[in-house]
């Protein structure tokens, strides 16, 4: 059986630090083992209404910013999720699978709807079984997520199973988990106990792949700090943790070897450092991002290809599976 991974993140807002070394820069890395498809998770971002214009312009950013960090098209599937109507067909019969319970438990819903759980829509309780779709549409058989997504794919994995009982079949493979380093789940620099988040209001709560140099180092400066001398990944310091495992993880060395480059430095002389780190880093990933930005036509050329290639997989899963289910051909 091929290996392949899928994987995709909301094209909503700008793209932080917290997306690339939890994520995107993890995917660059399997390209070479796995047979990869990369989406702009489009449907999923609509559970919360969006700007149509601003919609369009921010799969393309997305796009732009996989390819910036190292998302070889060549190698790899890149599509926005909603050109493929099948990851809709598949979730609408694998939910008449999914026991309403299963839903219940999912942590995501409750602390996205809230208090008011009535006025939530029921995309927001019914997304894990597109996602569960996206996954299975393709038969994959890996999935890289944080520990904190590891739930959603528990789930995936009850639902292959659910169809593949009912119709006593192996039809799907049940997807396993690749689970990122604990150095890669990035958090809020005003709040280090929560994480990097497209959605917080503060601006100073991320690093955007596309802020420049002064950016970078602005919001570096302002992040939170502690009156306690040194750097150290005391529990009781989370933002001094962080800001360390950011350094660590951008360098590409052990936290253990982040603190001893960095355990004698002040707050203000540690940021100073991280930020020449991180400039360095990202500086070429933002440079390629405009450059792609400045050529729309390149990317939706680059996505067009991605469809098809997706297309002729989802196809081929749907025509199978609505044999399993009974639907008549004409």
């Amino acid at each position: 059986m091929t290996k392949r991974i899928i994987s995709g993140v909301q094209p909503t807002g700008n793209l932080h630090l917290g997306n690339y070394l939890g994520a995107i820069r993890r995917w660059v890395d399997i390209q070479k083992d796995y047979q990869c498809l990369f989406f702009l998770a489009d449907l999923h971002a609509i559970t919360i209404a969006q700007d149509p214009e601003k919609l369009r312009s921010s799969v393309r950013e997305t796009a732009a910013a996989y390819i910036a960090c190292g998302i070889d098209p060549k190698k790899s599937i890149i599509f926005p999720q909603s050109t493929i109507a099948e990851h809709c067909e598949l979730a609408w019969i694998l939910s008449c699978n999914t026991p309403m319970g299963w839903l219940n438990r999912m942590t995501q819903f409750k602390e996205k709807a809230g208090k008011d759980k009535e006025k939530a829509p029921l995309g927001l309780y019914s997304y894990p079984v597109l996602m569960a779709a996206d996954i299975l549409l393709y038969k994959t058989t890996h999935v890289p997520v944080g520990e904190d997504q590891k739930q959603h794919i528990e789930l995936a994995r009850d639902i292959a199973g659910a169809f593949n009982r009912e119709y006593g079949v192996e039809f799907f493979p049940l997807p396993e988990p690749v689970i990122g380093a604990e150095a890669a789940r990035i958090m809020s620099l005003r709040d280090g106990t929560k994480k990097m988040s497209k959605s917080d209001e503060s601006e100073y709560s991320r690093i955007n792949l596309t802020d420049d140099a002064d950016a970078i180092a602005l919001k570096f400066k302002k992040a939170k700090s502690d009156m306690e001398e040194g750097m150290s990944y005391a529990q009781n310091r989370p933002e001094a943790a962080n800001l360390l495992s950011i350094y660590a993880a951008l360098k590409g060395i052990s936290k253990e070897k982040a603190l001893e480059e960095c355990q004698s430095l002040n707050f203000s002389a540690f940021k100073g450092q991280l930020t020449d780190v991180a400039v360095a880093h990202l500086s070429p990933i933002t440079q390629k991002m405009r450059e792609l930005l400045a050529s729309p036509d390149y990317i939706d050329g680059i996505l067009k290809e991605g469809v098809q290639k997706a297309a002729e997989i989802a196809e081929k899963t749907m025509g199978e599976v609505k044999d399993l289910v009974g639907f008549l051909k004409l």
